[in-house]
């Protein structure tokens, strides 16, 4: 008998195939941040570089995809009153769930909603599904923070989404967990886009001396093109802002960090990055990724 997540996977995947009212409006391109190990500033970089491409005018939600250590709304100096669990158990819409910080920035808080995530009935799997589409016909991009490391539950976000950004500094042992990182997603999801973003840099040649050993090695061992989006200097502004719990491109709009991410985010809209030709992209594609890793 059909189990049901395959015959909700094959609804997913018949609906990406017919344009929609929603699809008509924007994609809702899926992006995760994610690093190989913690404390390298990830969740601080998808701040701010959320907050930069709303500044061009890009409607950008983020979505705290963290189960462990979930601390996008203590970096905004805000307060979540709901998060994912209460839009999976109905308690509320997506429209309640979402909030917002500092520029009107929308966020999700996910909390213990993640784990709930993947035991989900057909029935509430259908629900979220057409919950997220509504939600994403209003956005330009949907950036996941996920946690640190491999686990199944960073594996399943990175390998759905239409975009991997690792995250890594300069420290020997933080590249070399960002390759781990990559050379594992891509050894069972070879499709998986990856981009390098060097955080706490001293300067733009120690960036471009830590991506090249990423690179290189990608390249060699792993037939594997990866390119360095950008880099963010090692600011003192950034653990001041930390401390005021105000993101340093709000706090201190002028400071090298913000430049940086604002630069950043500039060659990111350029220059997008695509999934293979043929494959479903935006929230479709995401959820109906989402469902075959189920």
């Amino acid at each position: 008998m059909k189990d049901q997540a395959q015959s909700l996977r094959q609804l997913v995947s018949e609906k990406a195939m017919i344009p929609s009212q929603a699809s008509s409006k924007k994609l809702g391109k899926v992006i995760t941040v994610s690093s190989g190990k913690g404390g390298v500033g990830k969740s601080n970089f998808t701040l701010n570089f959320a907050l930069a491409l709303k500044s061009m005018g890009k409607k950008v939600l983020i979505f705290d995809a963290d189960i462990g250590m979930a601390n996008i709304d203590v970096l905004m100096g805000v307060s979540s009153r709901f998060n994912l669990y209460h839009l999976l158990h109905r308690e509320k819409s997506i429209e309640e769930v979402i909030q917002y910080g500092p520029e009107g920035l929308p966020y999700i808080a996910g909390g213990s909603g993640i784990v709930d995530m993947l035991s989900l009935s057909e029935d509430d799997l259908n629900y979220f599904v057409a919950q997220m589409e509504s939600m994403a016909a209003e956005m330009d991009y949907i950036i996941f923070d996920t946690g640190a490391g491999i686990s199944k539950q960073n594996m399943k976000f990175i390998t759905s989404a239409d975009q991997c950004l690792v995250v890594t500094t300069p420290e020997p042992t933080s590249i070399t967990d960002a390759y781990a990182l990559i050379k594992v997603v891509h050894g069972s999801h070879p499709e998986v886009k990856f981009d390098l973003v060097i955080n706490r840099a001293g300067d733009e040649k120690e960036a471009a001396q830590a991506a090249d050993k990423i690179i290189l090695t990608a390249h060699r061992f792993l037939d594997l093109d990866i390119k360095m989006l950008g880099y963010v200097s090692d600011d003192p502004y950034v653990v001041k802002s930390v401390k005021r719990q105000v993101p340093f491109s709000i706090a201190y709009p002028k400071c090298e960090a913000a430049r940086d991410v604002q630069r950043l985010a500039l060659r990111y809209l350029a220059v997008p990055a695509a999934r293979e030709p043929g494959s479903h992209s935006g929230i479709k594609g995401f959820m109906h990724r989402w469902l075959k890793r189920t």
